[in-house]
């Protein structure tokens, strides 16, 4: 299983030195996401401070940025780091796109599928010089001069992935993607039911191999070194549970479980602005479909109980400081646990 780590966002010093560390402990990458910083700027230092380690975003918001900007950030961190970008893109919901973005909200499926292939059709002019051309209903690019045509980086193209919760996403992410990002709301029964069978019907559109396909995510994960840690991580996750339960795009988890009542209460809860009391109205039952909850030292069978031969890549990080060597061991114990995943297809074909 690939083992991942998030980088501080807010703090640009200590990213270098973050990814150096992870890279030290044996993470296989390190990640951000865009919450309340910027994404991108991190990864450009901790790919000059690393040289192995994967980088990647989980997610970016799409639709707020054109695709000529996204690939252009991209293409610099994948020559930077010698080709060891991922961009991993998300649609966010529409009262965000429209409300905290104030962004045209369209189709996200299609919005979506458009705007990967248009970062391909760049990506491709730069590498290759062959004319822009492509019209889409959402996006169209036509020019491109060699005055703003950065030079070819003879790496292979940057993996796209994409965030994605239901099952219409899932299935263009297996159809046009080169993995997907399973969202933490998300159980072992939606992703046998629900995520799996989809994106099989998308990798099946697109004749491609799943071992050529990245599958990340898919839970949350509630550790620490002791009970009491754990205990305190679990309250965490309740309280992500709650966030997460309250938005009705994601009903239909909640609804395959028959907790579509504590769905709504939450979103009632969430409208009046009872954040700090919503946790409360996740039951025990419902919080353990969600997450591993483990001690360090039972993590490993914790996570392969939960994800083990569905998912290929799992995140987290170690509270208070846990000693190199006991983090480079269960870094390695959770690698062991088996994957389909094998590698990103490098063709620009």
């Amino acid at each position: 299983m690939i083992v991942e780590s998030m980088l501080p966002l807010d703090d640009w010093k200590g990213a270098g030195p973050a990814a150096e560390a992870a890279e030290e402990a044996g993470f296989d990458a390190v990640m951000t996401a865009e919450i309340s910083h910027d994404p991108f700027t991190p990864l450009a230092f901790a790919a000059l401070a690393t040289e192995r380690i994967q980088l990647g975003t989980g997610i970016v918001v799409a639709f707020p940025r054109s695709p000529m900007v996204t690939a252009g950030i991209s293409w610099d961190l994948q020559a930077q780091s010698g080709g060891r970008f991922v961009l991993g893109l998300g649609s966010q919901v529409k009262g965000h796109i429209r409300r905290r973005f104030s962004t045209e909200w369209t189709n996200p499926v299609s919005r979506m599928r458009e705007y990967i292939q248009s970062l391909r059709a760049i990506w491709k002019t730069w590498e290759t010089g062959e004319k822009l051309d492509f019209e889409g209903e959402h996006y169209r690019f036509s020019l491109m001069t060699p005055e703003f045509s950065p030079r070819p980086i003879g790496l292979p193209p940057v993996p796209v992935t994409i965030a994605a919760v239901g099952p219409d996403m899932i299935k263009l992410a297996g159809r046009i993607c080169d993995g997907v990002i399973l969202h933490g709301f998300c159980t072992r029964r939606y992703l046998e039911e629900v995520a799996l069978p989809r994106l099989g019907e998308g990798l099946a559109l697109s004749s491609r191999k799943r071992s050529q396909f990245l599958v990340r995510g898919g839970g949350f994960i509630a550790t620490g070194p002791d009970e009491e840690a754990v205990a305190k991580a679990l309250e965490e996750v309740r309280y992500r549970v709650a966030f997460y339960g309250s938005t009705r795009t994601y009903s239909g988890v909640l609804a395959l479980h028959g907790y579509e009542e504590v769905g709504a209460e939450l979103h009632r809860m969430s409208v009046t602005g009872k954040w700090r009391e919503m946790p409360k109205a996740v039951p025990d039952d419902l919080l353990h479909l969600f997450a591993a909850v483990a001690t360090y030292e039972n993590l490993p069978a914790a996570i392969e109980k939960q994800f083990g031969g569905l998912t290929d890549g799992t995140g987290f990080g170690f509270a208070g400081g846990a000693p190199a060597g006991l983090a480079r061991e269960l870094i390695q114990d959770l690698k062991r646990i088996p994957c389909p995943f094998e590698g990103f297809s490098t063709s620009w074909d």
